[in-house]
């Protein structure tokens, strides 16, 4: 892996800005790479490899060209919401590179769907690879018409995305987790899931989870989101858990490696709990992941695809390239 990291001598609120400017100025001279390793078709969305990009590193769907040239197998955009909106005020990243740990407090800023419809649709059809479009609600619409921002950014986005990531558990919008729970969940996912299909398309849905539900809580939104009808889960979102060595706010997620374990053990509860009902659906991992081990540990626990961000700030743009090597010793 690149050992000379440049970007990690800035401060993380400067480095999160520059980013984006960086990866396209990287992704300008750059062919969109393919890495070919444990191909993966799924209702026919075909995924060369199974690491993608989470969401939350384009967040407005403007770099995906850029990220093609990483040799990422799948793209997350977002999160969307409807309107434009600003980070929450205040303080909103830190960075732990000793403990490879993020901290954020962000609360979904991009510049709306109509923005990102703008992005999107100068994409070449059909996509490089699938591309998943992470949605929220935004900040001042309450939960009891969540559901109408989320079915509003799946209108707007149907023709550009290849699956929409419904995103109700991200910490840092205040009472968003409330719709996680068992007794809103169904009233809120029904009526999103009942325009899944328009117009004689069909777009797969995926619930994104919290790494902190309690273990009953885990299984009733599994299996309530299951009998909704919903297309899989991406495990999981950032952590409101702190271990007494990090130094970070109360407040907003932390992820990177202290996420490690929890997400671990997400993955593990779900597939144990789902079992032959995971068969058709889609099952994403990610959260501490950080190595090319760490990649294939996560499919041989039953992942589908695997996704990363902090291995991107910790390590750099080159792995992507990194695991196929190492999955290339492993599998062939």
């Amino acid at each position: 892996m690149l050992e000379f990291k440049p970007w990690l001598w800035l401060s993380p609120s400067v480095s999160h800005s520059l980013s984006p400017i960086i990866l396209q100025l990287f992704g300008s001279f750059r062919d969109y790479q393919t890495f070919t390793w444990k191909p993966f078709n799924w209702r026919g969305l075909e995924f060369t490899n199974p690491l993608g990009v989470a969401g939350g590193m384009d967040k407005n769907g403007h770099l995906v060209k850029h990220l093609w040239t990483l040799g990422v197998g799948f793209v997350e955009v977002g999160t969307i919401t409807p309107k434009p909106q600003r980070a929450n005020p205040g303080e909103i990243i830190r960075r732990d590179t000793k403990q490879q740990a993020l901290w954020n407090k962000m609360g979904f800023p991009n510049r709306g769907a109509k923005s990102a419809l703008r992005n999107l649709k100068g994409l070449k059809s059909p996509h490089f690879t699938p591309i998943f479009v992470n949605v929220g609600k935004n900040r001042t619409t309450p939960n009891d018409k969540a559901h109408e921002d989320y079915i509003q950014v799946i209108d707007t986005l149907r023709e550009h995305a290849d699956a929409f990531v419904i995103n109700i558990s991200s910490p840092n919008t205040a009472d968003l987790r409330e719709l996680l729970q068992p007794t809103n969940l169904k009233g809120f996912l029904a009526p999103i899931l009942n325009v899944k299909q328009k117009d004689g398309r069909t777009t797969p849905m995926l619930l994104k989870l919290s790494p902190d539900l309690e273990d009953q809580d885990l299984f009733s939104v599994l299996d309530i989101s299951y009998e909704l009808g919903i297309d899989g889960w991406i495990l999981t979102n950032t952590t409101t858990t702190r271990t007494l060595s990090l130094s970070f706010p109360k407040e907003g997620g932390v992820s990177g490696k202290p996420l490690y374990d929890i997400s671990k053990k997400i993955l593990e509860k779900s597939v144990n709990h789902l079992g032959e009902r995971r068969r058709d659906k889609l099952v994403i991992s990610v959260g501490g992941v950080l190595t090319p081990e760490d990649v294939c540990e996560r499919l041989e626990m039953g992942a589908n695809l695997v996704q990363s961000y902090s291995a991107l700030v910790f390590s750099g743009p080159f792995f992507f390239r990194d695991t196929f090597e190492y999955a290339k010793r492993k599998y062939y």
